[in-house]
């Protein structure tokens, strides 16, 4: 079982925007707060990035850049640079034209990609999105990744019928083609919950054995014994990792699976409840309204209303 393989298509790359920029001269922009974690791809020239209360970041051609959820930061052309507000009307008629959006004078000697990464919102295990500060990948770590901005920046250039869908499919890979860089280079680095379970071997055989059978009844004993280790040893190592129990994890993982079923599909609450590891649709309904505050029913009610009337 590939566990972030499995989380990505749980969480899945939802929402993913995407827009081309190409900036010449003097320039500099301040993006506002988004809620997902955004992605900065650099394909040409250079540009320096800035997070308040900390030092500029230059980022080079074929670097890329990942921030969680919510950082309020800036681009520019230099580590100095006072930067302007962000046109988000510019940037909504790029990313619906397949057009650039263009910063500063010309001629352009920076060009990069900018994507907006959120999870989807009715799953709470973080993959990529409980990042504890910026990552930051050079072009030297990863050459595949040139391939893969490659065909995003074709696909976003000419938006047509399946857009969406691809751009979703090329973030996970790339997504995943970051995280296989940075931890390349990082070996001992303690970054994020979910990049410290992939490195973790003892998380990450539990956490495969989870996402292989959510249904089956784990414990904490019973998945230690999985494993071949104490359960002394799963439980300090998930609490390095993930900062909670192996009983936690596996609730909330739970939660989420069926979350996404009663969105997605007509199945019973009954039968949900059995296939990600309740007993009784009882038990399942306690634990759901615990940790989402109403019934399975209502839960499943308010999002297909929501989803009826639209945004």
């Amino acid at each position: 079982m590939d566990v972030l393989a499995e989380a990505l298509r749980v969480s899945g790359a939802r929402g993913a925007l995407g827009v081309r920029l190409e900036a010449g001269g003097t320039w500099g922009q301040w993006l506002d707060s988004y809620p997902g974690a955004t992605l900065h791809v650099v394909s040409r020239g250079a540009l320096w990035l800035h997070i308040s209360g900390e030092k500029p970041l230059e980022v080079q051609a074929g670097d890329a850049v990942l921030l969680s959820p919510g950082t309020a930061h800036g681009i520019a052309s230099g580590s100095g640079v006072t930067m302007g507000p962000c046109d988000q009307k510019a940037a909504a008629q790029a990313q619906a034209h397949g057009s650039v959006v263009r910063l500063g004078s010309s001629p352009a000697q920076t060009e990069l990609i900018t994507l907006h990464y959120e999870q989807d919102p009715e799953v709470s295990t973080p993959v990529l999105t409980a990042l504890a500060r910026p990552m930051h990948v050079a072009a030297r770590e990863n050459p595949q990744l040139k391939r893969t901005v490659d065909l995003l920046a074709a696909e976003l250039a000419q938006p047509q019928i399946g857009t969406t869908a691809a751009v979703n499919s090329i973030v996970d890979l790339l997504l995943v083609q970051f995280v296989r860089a940075w931890l390349a280079r990082h070996p001992k680095e303690q970054s994020g919950s979910w990049l410290e379970a992939i490195r973790n071997p003892v998380v990450r055989d539990a956490l495969a054995c989870v996402h292989r059978e959510p249904g089956r009844p784990w414990t904490t004993e019973t998945l230690a014994a999985a494993i071949s280790v104490s359960r002394a040893t799963l439980s300090r190592h998930f609490r390095t990792a993930l900062g909670q129990t192996p009983g936690a994890y596996v609730a909330q993982w739970r939660i989420d699976l069926a979350s996404v079923r009663l969105r997605d599909t007509d199945e019973p609450v009954e039968a949900i409840s059995g296939a990600v590891g309740y007993g009784s649709p009882h038990a399942f309904s306690r634990a759901f309204r615990r940790a989402r505050g109403m019934a399975p029913g209502e839960y499943r009610s308010r999002l297909r209303g929501r989803a009826s009337v639209g945004p």
